[in-house]
């Protein structure tokens, strides 16, 4: 019993790449969002995914960019309301390092999603980032390299 809320699942991905000694990450311009809006590569889960799998489809989709899983950083949850029905909403972020791929060619049938993408420093992804969530998991995917690294 769901109590009348509906709920929906999904899952996105911090891919990141090394360049000149500092990590990058793969930000998109949503479809028909004001230039300088950035975010990060995310939708919803399919039948038979895992929210991992979803973020590396959602991740390769929206950027062009193929890359492995990390591990998960962590959840986003928020409401919010669709036609007069409130919903909740659990976005689910991995870290996914890039392996190949050119970022900004996406397929055809994506390109009414995506607007643009590009590689931006991963220090920088607080200041860049339009969603308070979105900016709290490139700041755990700072802290994962950085330990990583050390």
């Amino acid at each position: 019993m769901n109590n009348g809320v509906r709920r929906e699942f999904s899952a996105g991905g911090v891919l990141v790449r090394p360049e000149d000694d500092r990590w990058e990450f793969a930000a998109i311009r949503p479809g028909g969002r004001p230039a300088g809006l950035w975010a990060l590569p995310k939708g919803q889960i399919q039948e038979g995914e895992t929210g991992e799998t979803a973020a590396l489809r959602e991740v390769a989709e929206e950027t062009g960019a193929v890359g492995h899983s990390l591990g998960k950083l962590g959840d986003i949850r928020y409401w919010f309301n669709w036609k007069g029905e409130r919903i909740f909403k659990i976005v689910s972020f991995f870290l996914i390092e890039y392996e190949t791929g050119d970022i900004g060619v996406i397929d055809e049938e994506f390109r009414h999603e995506v607007a643009d993408v590009q590689w931006l420093p991963l220090d920088d992804a607080a200041a860049l980032l339009a969603y308070k969530g979105e900016r709290e998991m490139a700041e755990l995917a700072v802290a994962r390299l950085a330990a990583r690294d050390s």
